[in-house]
């Protein structure tokens, strides 16, 4: 089910905080999954003991993005991130904001890419009247989903750039 914490993961955080782990959540569209996706996400997980991704569904990404996205479906987003050595823990949500994921998850630390002030963070007040912390991580110039799609669209090979 998207945008409800399923009980593995319901179970997985309490014992985390339980042990006195440090949570960390981001979320992300992560359609076709680059390097920089990756180098975020492992930054992120530095951040921490434990990292917790939010996915958008497919629904949510059609909204925020328009109708020619996701190229990947969610499902299949969700386990490419999932698989990622650095995640501990992947949800779908349907919703146009992490907003519920994030009341439901209640991480340590808050953390978006750079191209979200900190005031714009959706889930920091909340974060940071729990005592955590929320950070924004810098982006890797070039490396982007909608620059892939281009060059792709371009029909340009990675060498060409």
């Amino acid at each position: 089910m998207t945008g409800a914490l399923p009980a593995p993961t319901l179970e997985a955080l309490e014992g985390w905080r339980a042990a006195g782990q440090t949570i960390v959540f981001t979320n992300g569209v992560f359609d076709l999954l680059h390097r920089g996706h990756v180098e975020y996400l492992e930054e992120a997980a530095m951040l921490g003991d434990r990292l917790v991704v939010g996915v958008n569904s497919d629904a949510s990404v059609q909204r925020l993005k328009g109708p020619t996205r996701p190229i990947v479906p969610g499902e299949e987003r969700a386990e490419l991130v999932g698989a990622l050595a650095c995640v501990d823990a992947v949800v779908l949500f349907d919703e146009d904001t992490p907003e519920r994921l994030i009341h439901d998850v209640r991480p340590n630390v808050l953390v978006k890419g750079g191209d979200w002030a900190l005031d714009q963070i959706v889930g920091r007040e909340f974060v940071e009247s729990l005592g955590g912390r929320v950070l924004s991580i810098p982006l890797r110039a070039g490396l982007s989903t909608s620059k892939l799609i281009e060059r792709i669209l371009a029909g340009k090979s990675a060498l060409e750039e």
